[in-house]
């Protein structure tokens, strides 16, 4: 995850344009939207804390082992998208850019939000939501951005804030979007580079992908504490 987005810094000032060209609904809106996909879940698609407490029955009530296997869970699914979305070549690259956004968002948002709820957090609360959404970021990330005073502060701190401002939604929001597209921009070059050689490009999507969800799985598990449950 960081040498991808290491990458991504230092290209971001000529593919932002090209990222934002193929993914143009990119955005703070496009954060929450894929964070209440996350939370809600869709058809199919089990949302955050329905997933979480049925890994907990599947553990007779073990929330640390039940917290694990949200992670694991999550880190499978999200290889399996970063392959898929990554193995076709330029002509597809229009669809394969926002799809693997949307799913990296959506899966590594709903795995936060899972371990907060086993955890003891309210999903319904503001505090929280801008928690899981920085959590995200990644910890190395979200440290810098603390300390340059972007973000207030890091998610344990903004879930057990004592109330919600919601200036803070925006800023957490454009973070979450800015980190989004660093990462895309540091893959689509790797991806880019193997796509001579057929399923290169889907293997490395696939690995950073699910060592990105790993990354921010062990953070959540090691961030957001547990809380008595009210």
């Amino acid at each position: 995850m960081g040498v991808t987005r290491s990458i991504g810094r230092q290209l971001a000032p000529r593919v932002v344009p090209r990222v934002t060209q193929l993914a143009p609904g990119l955005s703070a809106s496009f954060v929450r939207e894929a964070l209440h996909r996350a939370l809600d879940g869709a058809g199919p698609f089990t949302g955050a804390a329905a997933l979480a407490d049925k890994l907990l029955r599947g553990t007779d009530g073990d929330v640390d082992a039940a917290v694990k296997d949200v992670v694991d869970h999550h880190i499978r699914y999200a290889g399996v998208q970063g392959f898929a979305t990554n193995l076709g070549g330029l002509v597809t690259m229009t669809v394969a850019v926002p799809a693997n956004i949307t799913g990296l968002a959506v899966l590594q948002d709903r795995m936060v939000a899972g371990v907060a709820h086993l955890r003891g957090y309210d999903l319904d609360d503001p505090r929280v939501h801008n928690a899981i959404l920085v959590t995200t970021i990644g910890e190395d990330d979200v440290h810098a951005l603390v300390k340059k005073g972007k973000i207030p502060a890091p998610p344990m701190a903004l879930a057990t804030a004592p109330m919600h401002d919601p200036s803070v939604d925006a800023l957490v929001s454009a973070e979450v979007a800015s980190d989004l597209i660093t990462r895309v921009a540091g893959k689509r070059l790797a991806t880019t580079m193997g796509r001579r050689i057929p399923g290169v490009g889907g293997l490395v999507g696939m690995g950073t992908d699910g060592w990105s969800t790993y990354k921010i799985g062990r953070y959540a598990e090691e961030e957001l504490l547990p809380r008595r449950r009210r």
